[in-house]
């Protein structure tokens, strides 16, 4: 081995990060530092004459360094004794250089926009406006002051005896934020940064039957990059222990798990869910296709190394318990006999039933042999989710309580940036979680403030019994302060030509108008001549799409007229002191 082999390797063994404990050289590890340009790499690189010659360029005083001849170096098969064979822990494709694929980062998943910020609205007005995509390296200042954290407007606190104005916020509060997820995960940034224990979202499925249809012939591309975006903010949210688990169709997984792989780390992927929600007879089917009676739900972690978790069991079903535990004692105690064999000799023992918490969990989550006892359990809970929301799911609250309790433990802090109508935070709340949970569509917001006004009031419903939820506890609602947003809606709401004249000559007023139009082009003769559809979209591409909501650092700016509570609240909750 040449000289210089001997020499890095004694530079590495420096970092402990580099060597499992078996001594072997993480050669993948290192390959991934120096890919990043991880710091105390470099620093450890540098304290060597003879690697820093190697590995860095002097530029004017500035040392650069050669992270592709790094990568080269160690993942060369004569670097260690053992890599005789390059095969000898990596199966995938190599280039042609001999280096595998996987290592080298040459092949990842692409779509058109991936380097763009999608906003995403989800409401069915926001459908009909074109989307916004953001380019990374184009727009960067566009990109900075659309995911800055926002003004929060409207708070009140909700408990048993109603609801109050609050201006404060503290910090065991549970939250219910109305407004773009995207913009509202920016917001949660500065205070719930590495805090959020587990993440669990139920985003869009992208299929023709969900309101997620945007003008566009990329429709998975778009899908794709809406993901992306918020996947990233999400993965900034959570404690280094922290687990997501993200709740998908069988069209949608197989991109999603690509993508989840490169923004969450193929190395911090844990498993994956079957939540089989049909019957087990498969139903009717019009085509010769067959019946979808499952979902999928990826489980990754913030570091898998550092992950909680704990084991799950799921409750022995009457017929079972009278099949097996068909003894009693002398104390009336129900056991089942056990034969084992110890030192060759076969003994039997007692197993009670009030000491056996189950069976062990697994990654296929049946409606009725894994979350119920009784299949008649499973419609019965899905008929009270029906009475309490308003509609049918097939995410009743116990699927959520099995997965809250293979991850966190009370007080720990749970995240569901797609609330919905509510079922993440609700099941948090009886299990004595702090949440957070964010909506933008007024009727999941509504239906969710009224179903957690119910749990606050000791509702019965889903898992309370399970629970012995009693009731209690509060949470604070409270909305970003829209700006221009208004504009969106009245221009939406609209029925008229007239109205939206009038709308503009209020618009043109203001400091809301894009960069890119020009009022004084704007001609209202031939305004009148375009369709009322045409006019309502070309009256939402003046706005200035970065002023939809008010920056917190415009709190006190007096042209978007934020009330003295709101800017209390706003000071409450983002930590802020009159400097600030």
């Amino acid at each position: 081995m040449p000289i210089f082999y001997d020499v890095l390797l004694e530079v590495l063994t420096q970092d402990e990060r580099l060597f499992a404990t078996n001594g072997e050289f993480l050669r993948n590890v290192a390959f991934e530092l120096g890919y990043k340009g991880d710091l105390g790499l470099l620093r450890l690189l540098l304290s060597n004459d003879a690697v820093r010659d190697n590995f860095f360029v002097d530029v004017d005083g500035t040392m650069v360094f050669d992270g592709q001849k790094f990568g080269w170096v160690v993942n060369n098969r004569e670097f260690l004794p053992d890599s005789y064979t390059r095969f000898k822990n990596t199966i995938g494709l190599v280039g042609r250089e001999g280096r595998s694929i996987a290592q080298g980062r040459d092949v990842e998943l692409v779509w058109a926009y991936k380097d763009c910020v999608l906003e995403g609205g989800q409401t069915k007005e926001e459908q009909k406006r074109d989307e916004v995509f953001y380019n990374e390296t184009l727009a960067p200042d566009q990109i900075d002051s659309l995911l800055l954290p926002k003004a929060l407007t409207g708070a009140q606190r909700h408990t048993a005896e109603g609801a109050i104005d609050t201006m404060d916020f503290g910090a065991t509060d549970n939250l219910l934020l109305g407004g773009n997820n995207l913009l509202g995960l920016a917001s949660l940034l500065p205070r719930y940064r590495n805090q959020v224990n587990l993440i669990y979202i139920d985003p869009p499925f992208n299929t023709e039957r969900d309101d997620f249809r945007y003008n566009d012939r990329f429709a998975r591309s778009t899908w794709l990059t809406f993901m992306k975006t918020r996947l990233e903010l999400a993965r900034q949210l959570l404690a280094p222990s922290g687990n997501i688990f993200i709740h998908i169709n069988d069209e949608q997984y197989p991109y999603l798990a690509v993508l989840c792989n490169e923004v969450l780390g193929e190395q911090n992927y844990v498993d994956t869910i079957i939540w089989s929600y049909g019957s087990a007879s498969g139903g009717r089917a019009a085509t010769a296709k067959l019946v979808g009676v499952h979902d999928f739900i990826l489980h990754f972690a913030r570091d898998r190394a550092q992950r909680a978790a704990y084991k799950i069991y799921t409750p022995y079903s009457e017929a079972y318990i009278r099949d097996w535990f068909k003894y009693t004692d002398e104390d009336g105690r129900q056991y089942r006999k056990r034969q084992y064999d110890r030192d060759g000799e076969s003994v039997w023992e007692r197993q009670y039933l009030d000491e056996s918490p189950g069976v062990p969990g697994t990654t296929v989550w049946t409606d009725i042999k894994q979350i119920y006892a009784d299949p008649r359990a499973f419609k019965e809970d899905q008929k009270k989710h029906s009475e309490i929301t308003g509609y049918d799911s097939q995410k009743p609250e116990k699927l959520l309580h099995r997965i809250l309790e293979h991850t966190t433990r009370p007080g720990d802090l749970v995240l569901d940036f797609f609330s919905g109508s509510g079922t993440t935070a609700a099941v948090a709340h009886k299990m004595g979680r702090r949440w957070i949970a964010v909506e933008q569509l007024e009727d999941g917001i509504q239906t969710a403030l009224e179903r957690l006004m119910g749990v606050v009031a000791g509702d019965a419903a889903g898992i309370s019994k399970a629970a012995e939820w009693q009731g209690g506890g509060s949470f604070v609602y409270c909305e970003l302060k829209q700006l221009n947003e208004d504009y969106v809606a009245r221009i939406q709401a609209a029925s008229k030509t007239e109205e939206l004249l009038a709308l503009w000559d209020e618009i043109e007023r203001t400091d809301f108008v894009s960069y890119r139009v020009h009022p004084e082009d704007f001609n209202a003769k031939s305004f009148e001549e375009l369709l009322f559809e045409d006019q309502q979209r070309l009256l939402m591409a003046t706005l200035d799409k970065n002023l939809l909501y008010v920056n917190i650092g415009d709190l006190d700016n007096g042209d978007y007229s934020v009330a003295d509570e709101d800017k209390a609240f706003n000071r409450s909750f983002y930590e802020l002191t009159d400097a600030s």
